[in-house]
């Protein structure tokens, strides 16, 4: 177990993880857990720093299990996607050999932070029931299932952000993990315009318009924390819509990406 690295791996996605963690070095950390300790001992206090740093209320366990199921799916997507044979254009494989790691550290995360209450990875149906049979083999459905899974993916970490304000700390990891998946989002619809020839498909949705498929409803509303926007400061409805991502609570995001899911 390279203790060094895991540490390195959560401050790559987790900019207060060192703090967080209660050192602020490495040489501090192993000042922490005694210069006589035994070697298989080391990964018993690791987790039991991690665990107690992160600790969870069941409703934030809840909320994160969720957020695990789906990032167990994106990674899952991502390794099958860039591991498949004459899929991804060369110019485009960087982009996706990136969104694949931000999606495996992610799954890491999540499982350490949770320990033993981790829920196990499901298998994946990513034909979506025969929907998309050509998903791995025709890179237009590829670059279109993975742009409606990471809007869908954004929307729920807002949907949840609500539950975990009594966890400020996992709230605040949750958010991060939210910003990167807005991110992929906005690439992937921007790869979307490009392979389907649609220029309405931006790297942000305007009022009803660039979302890859439309598969949820509401991306024109102007209420935001329960305060109508509309008007606000001059700004045109466009730029009020085109500002915020709308929430998907659980049961939404799972009749999405349900019958993506086996078991």
């Amino acid at each position: 177990m390279d203790i060094f690295k895991i540490i390195d791996d959560f401050q790559k996605i987790d900019g207060d993880a060192a703090g967080r963690l209660e050192f602020a070095t490495r040489r501090h950390f192993m000042n922490r857990i005694g210069s006589k300790l035994a070697t298989v001992a080391v990964p018993t206090v690791f987790a039991s720093i991690v665990n107690k740093a992160y600790a969870q209320s069941a409703k934030a366990v809840d909320v994160l299990n969720f957020a695990l199921t789906l990032e167990y799916l994106e990674d899952e997507f991502y390794k099958a996607g860039n591991a498949a044979a004459n899929l991804i254009p060369a110019s485009d494989k960087t982009i996706f050999t990136q969104i694949g790691k931000h999606e495996s550290q992610h799954v890491a995360f999540l499982v350490k932070a949770l320990g033993d209450k981790a829920i196990k990875k499901p298998t994946f149906d990513f034909q979506y029931g025969g929907a998309f049979g050509d998903v791995f083999t025709n890179y237009k459905t590829f670059v279109t299932v993975s742009s409606a899974l990471e809007d869908t993916g954004v929307r729920a970490y807002k949907g949840q952000a609500g539950e975990l304000l009594a966890d400020p700390q996992i709230l605040e990891y949750a958010l991060q993990v939210h910003s990167v998946e807005a991110r992929h989002a906005a690439m992937t619809r921007r790869l979307a315009a490009t392979v389907t020839s649609n220029p309405a498909i931006k790297g942000w949705i305007t009022g009803k318009e660039g979302a890859v498929p439309a598969i949820y409803a509401g991306e024109d509303n102007m209420t935001q924390g329960g305060v109508d926007l509309k008007g606000l400061a001059s700004k045109s409805d466009a730029a009020i819509t085109e500002a915020f991502d709308e929430p998907l609570n659980k049961t939404a995001v799972l009749a999405i990406a349900g019958p993506f899911i086996k078991a």
